[in-house]
């Protein structure tokens, strides 16, 4: 049965086309993999079928009855609400029927005979509606979600008090509270620590409904889904399968299309041959115009076009002192500590990754380690000739400028060649280069920042959740990029499958915390 369909969709931004004709179905209990590389168009194209985007061109059709549940990366929260008053919305619709059931009970003495029957039907019709929802068990639902996401020392804390990170988690705690018939999912693994992604991933494999999910993190997204739709080059493709059958098919493909294209072309070289020394002849000018139509009836298949790789690599500047830095019974936080006296040492090529929990303070470690905010207790000695470059987890303006102006702007005495060229190796093409940064995806906003972070020289690099919102591609070539980086690496991440392959020591903050985990 499908609970989905859309049917001829075009749509674009300006004189750049995100899809061209587009067909898809969602069919009931799918669980599909939305993939593609940044820029592509995969949370727009969920901005359509939610109907917050109208499309060009096209249609949107829902089958009817069904309640879609929708996270985005760009949601917010209503400031002055606990994390607690925010999850316990999921069951508004609940407690919309308990304040009618009490009104009605409340006006009952004002009624008449026939008025208090229709009510009595309707307080019975409510009451059964809460108690088979479980109504008087809310509070119970909301503490085991909280603890499953790691929300449990923020339930009753302001959401506008809490990181980036928190407040993605509470969204997406909601939404699994109100149990939609759908689910779409817009990276949701991002700023979820292991432990947390492990429970998202039990819960979908035992999700009965469909859902959307569109991630970059392969293993995770394997785990859960059995259809990949592929979103490349205003198309988007069904494969039945995980993400590696997908790549398998789409290279088998790409090699299929390659060589008729060859073949078409050899074909075509033949016949323009043919032509050209036949049609002067009047003995031969008949064949020389059969072989004229045969030509122009030709439909030249069109390769897959690959978008630009990103290619990153970062300028080493002289060589640091031995000690990059050390801790000596450091406490961390603001105005309350995050953590336990913090003994480190960190020195000269060394390649450290944080790990932990959400908001138990690796980013303020991070922070005051580099000196950016100081420690409450305890010194932090630096070592000498450091040239740091720091790659921040939130932006929260984006530029209204354009990519290529922001990036001209860090680079002032480049020419227009030399920044093109720098950014075009950051993976993006012409349109994202000449867009402005604050509509570019978080995906491609990245590219541009590690682009920037690449290009001054740096013996010292740190990087708080670098992967967040990049792609396979560029995962895989900042992976590669940092192993061979000769400088030294301090890193905060949550994908294991990338800090594992780069650090020479982990660190799970975790064991100095004063979070209650």
């Amino acid at each position: 049965m499908s609970i989905l369909n859309v049917k001829n969709l075009s749509h674009g931004f300006g004189d750049r086309a995100i899809f061209e004709d587009v067909n898809f179905r969602l069919l009931k209990g799918e669980h599909i993999g939305f993939v593609g590389a940044n820029g592509e168009g995969k949370s727009t194209f969920m901005n359509i079928i939610t109907g917050s985007l109208l499309p060009d061109e096209g249609k949107v059709i829902w089958s009817k009855h069904h309640r879609v549940g929708y996270m985005d990366q760009h949601a917010v929260l209503e400031k002055g609400k606990t994390t607690r008053t925010s999850l316990s919305d999921a069951f508004k619709h609940l407690y919309d029927a308990e304040a009618e059931m009490n009104d009605l009970y409340n006006r009952m003495g004002e009624m008449d005979a026939d008025e208090m029957n229709e009510a009595l039907e309707r307080t019975a019709e409510l009451q059964d509606t809460l108690d088979h929802s479980d109504f008087y068990m809310i509070d119970v639902k909301v503490d085991e979600l909280a603890q499953g996401l790691g929300l449990t020392d923020l339930l009753e804390k302001d959401v506008s008090d809490l990181s980036g990170g928190q407040r993605t988690k509470i969204l997406l705690g909601k939404l699994l509270l109100e149990k939609p018939d759908i689910l779409l999912l817009d990276e949701p693994t991002n700023y979820l620590d292991e432990d947390h992604i492990e429970w998202l991933k039990t819960y979908l494999q035992n999700y009965e409904n469909a859902f959307i999910l569109i991630s970059h993190d392969v293993p995770f997204m394997n785990s859960v889904i059995n259809i990949i739709y592929h979103v490349n080059s205003l198309n988007i493709d069904r494969y039945v399968g995980d993400y590696y059958e997908f790549e398998r098919r789409y290279e088998e493909k790409k090699k299929q299309l390659e060589s008729l294209y060859n073949a078409q072309m050899a074909e075509a070289v033949k016949l323009k041959d043919f032509i050209a020394k036949k049609k002067a002849n009047v003995a031969t000018s008949g064949q020389a115009k059969s072989r004229q139509k045969k030509l122009e009836k030709m439909e030249i298949v069109e390769k897959i076009q690959e978008k630009p790789k990103p290619k990153f690599d970062f300028l080493l500047s002289r060589t640091s002192g031995k000690l990059i830095v050390e801790a000596k019974d450091m406490v961390i936080g603001y105005e309350e500590p995050l953590s336990s006296p913090i003994n480190l040492l960190i020195e000269r090529g060394a390649k450290v990754a944080f790990i932990g929990s959400n908001g138990i303070g690796k980013s303020t470690l991070l922070k005051s380690l580099i000196g950016e905010i100081p420690a409450l207790s305890g010194c932090v000695e630096k070592g000498e000739f450091q040239e740091i470059g720091y790659f921040e987890q939130e932006i929260k303006n984006p530029s209204q400028k354009t990519c290529l102006e922001d990036f001209w702007d860090e680079f002032p005495s480049w020419n227009q060649a030399e920044v093109r060229a720098a950014l075009a190796r950051c993976g993006l093409g012409v349109k994202q280069i000449e867009s402005r940064v604050y509509v570019l995806s978080g995906g491609e906003q990245a590219k541009l920042r590690l682009g920037k972070l690449m290009n001054h020289e740096s013996n010292i690099l740190i990087l708080d959740e670098p992967t967040n919102h990049l792609d396979v591609d560029a995962k895989t070539e900042l992976r590669r990029a940092l192993q061979e980086y000769k400088g030294t690496v301090i890193m905060v991440s949550h994908e294991p499958e990338f800090y594992e392959r780069i650090a020479s020591e982990i660190i799970n903050c975790e064991d100095w915390t004063t979070k209650v985990l």
